[in-house]
């Protein structure tokens, strides 16, 4: 049985958004654990293509793209 709040898109935008956020800041508490420039380079990286993708979350959710409406 499929609970209602598992019907609602929201429920999984936001949850979404939420795990990519953690995982945003995560890679960024472990750029100061790291040595190696490029693995510093990366984590940023990762952290940024992930904002990029949290963001297209939001846009959906609030459906103010025009891919969205």
């Amino acid at each position: 049985m499929v609970r209602e709040a598992d019907r609602n898109p929201r429920h999984h935008t936001q949850k979404m958004q939420t795990q990519l956020q953690e995982t945003m800041d995560h890679l960024r508490e472990d750029i100061d654990k790291v040595g190696e420039p490029q693995l510093k380079a990366m984590f940023e990286t990762a952290a940024e293509v992930l904002g990029g993708l949290k963001k297209a979350f939001g846009d959906c959710e609030k459906k103010n793209e025009a891919a969205w409406q």
